[in-house]
Order: C-alpha cells, then structure tokens, then sequence
C-alpha cells in the first residue's frame, strides 16, 4: 500500500498543481495550447523512444510478460468496440466521448508503473517494466490512433486516410524509432542519449499540468457515468483479465506482480493530449484521470495482493 501511494499521490500533486496555475498563473488558453503541442511532437515522443530503446528484456520471461498484458488490451479493446454503439446509448456519448472512454479504459500510466515496480521489486521489477513498456507503448498508441481518427471530431471514415494519420503519428513514429534502436542494439552517442532522456523525462510534469489545466474541478463532484464506467474497465476489470492470463501463462513472481501493477495503473496523461491534439473529448479525458488517481490507491493495492497471493 505504501509503494503505491508513494507512487500516486506525487502524480496528483502535480495534476492539481496545473489546475492551480490555469486559475492564478497561467490563465490564458494559449499558454497551454503551446504546452500541449510541445509536449506532442517533440517531449513525450523522445520519452517514448529512450524508454523502448534501453530497455533491457534479458532475464526476463519477455514472451510470457508481453503476452499477457497484449491479449488483455486486445481483448478489452475488441469488447469495448463492439459495445461502442450500447455504450454510448447508456451512457449518452458522442463520438468524441467514446474514444475519451477508449483510452481511459485501456492506456496506463507508465510513470506510475516504473515507479511502483521499482518501489515494491527493486532493479528486477524495472527490468519487467521495461518489457511492460516495450509492449504496451507502441500498441496503445497505435489503438488510440486508430480509434481517434476514426470517431474523433476530425475524424473521416475513409481507411486511406485513417491510415496516414496514423501514419503522421509523431508517438506511433516514436515507437518505431525505439523498437529499431533497441533490435539493432545501436550505441548512439552518450551527449544524444543525454539530450532525448532530458527531453523525456520533462514531459512527464508538462503533460501532467496539462491535464489539470484542461480539469473542471466541478465536474469532480458529479462524475460523468463515463468515469464511471472507465475506473470499472481499466482498474478492476483489465488487471483481472492480465493476471488470469499471467497465471495461466505460468508467471509467477516479480513477472506477475509486475503484470498486476502494469495493468492495474491509471490511464495515461499523454492521452489527453492526444485528444486534444485529435479531436477527442479532451475534459471528459481529463475527469477519468484525476477520478482513476483517487480509486486506483485501493484498487493497485487489491491488484498487487492477488498477485502475491497467486505466487
């Protein structure tokens, strides 16, 4: 319990800490519009690249890890895009709110993740992580993408052209950029490496103070259902499904915790930007974040106890 907390409550701090300064002092939208593409093309995409790049896979069950946290994503994405017209019935969505559903249902906080796993598995948990993050980065971004520029409010629904926006993704890019530095096991020089992580590493403050500039603290008193719906699918539901597959995949150990604490942490602030950047509904996004910090202390703690159990 104390690992997680130790973990969540700084990324709280920070969200709150941005919706201080959109009310005292940064006020004007375009401060945070330039924030928010600062922090799109060029910040969290040199995060995206160092993190995949270094991470090391060896000693760990990386077939078994990555499979396990993947088929859980497919399938809760698959689910959630077959309910997508029940959905947004009951819950009175848009277009643009359901892929605010979307990501708030299946991305994950990598921050969190390596901090939890550090915090409770030591060197060893980092090096699962890195699995997690090798995995889960370039598929999450590619879904959100894809279902961005498919019902998004700047969305077209002809495939050549969904195609080439995910193709003009700069986190898809990054991706692949990340995967092929560390395939070919590149040594780029130590000032370069220095650059990008400096660059990266800033954008984990940056795009948390942009989520609570885009907040609507009222909102957090009458949640949306949608915040609702998302705390059920991506901090119950998704950490079950991973550690139900974990298990029957035979992983056990700083692998399964690992899986439980990748799965099992809040949506990703990126996201939001993201959705603002592609025509999501960026507030909506915004609410499900804060909401998930707040319930995801009891739920990572449940997370991270059946998975020692079950070792």
């Amino acid at each position: 319990m104390a690992g997680v907390l130790s973990a969540l409550v700084p990324v709280f701090l920070v969200i709150a800490l941005g919706a201080a300064l959109k009310r005292g002092l940064l006020t004007e939208d375009s401060h945070w519009i330039a924030l928010e593409k600062l922090t799109y093309f060029i910040l969290f995409p040199a995060l995206i690249i160092v993190s995949i790049a270094r991470a090391d896979l060896g000693g760990v069950a990386v077939l078994e890890v990555g499979a396990a946290l993947l088929l859980a994503i497919l399938g809760l994405s698959a689910a959630l895009a077959l309910l997508r017209r029940p959905l947004s019935r009951a819950l009175g969505l848009t277009s643009p709110s359901y892929t605010s559903l979307f990501q708030g249902s299946v991305r994950w906080n990598s921050y969190v993740a390596l901090a939890v796993s550090g915090a409770l598995a030591g060197p060893k948990g980092l090096a699962v992580a890195a699995v997690a993050l090798a995995v889960m980065i370039p598929a999450l971004n590619v879904l959100s993408v894809a279902v961005l520029a498919r019902h998004g409010a700047r969305s077209s629904a002809a495939p050549p052209r969904m195609l080439a926006q995910i193709a003009r993704n700069p986190y898809v890019w990054s991706c692949a950029i990340g995967a092929l530095l560390n395939e070919i096991n590149v040594i780029l020089p130590a000032v370069l490496m220095t650059f990008v992580d400096i660059l990266g590493r800033s954008s984990l403050a940056l795009g948390l103070l942009v989520v609570g500039a885009g907040l609507r603290i009222d909102s957090l008193r009458r949640p949306h259902a949608a915040t609702l719906v998302s705390c059920f699918f991506k901090l119950a539901l998704l950490p079950a499904i991973a550690i139900a597959l974990g298990v029957a995949l035979g992983l056990h150990g700083v692998d399964l915790l690992v899986v439980a604490i990748a799965s099992s942490v809040p949506s990703a602030p990126n996201g939001y930007v993201l959705a603002r950047q592609m025509g999501g509904d960026a507030p909506l996004l915004a609410e499900m974040l804060t909401v998930q910090m707040i319930v995801a202390t009891v739920t990572m703690s449940a997370a991270v106890a059946t998975a020692t159990y079950l070792s």
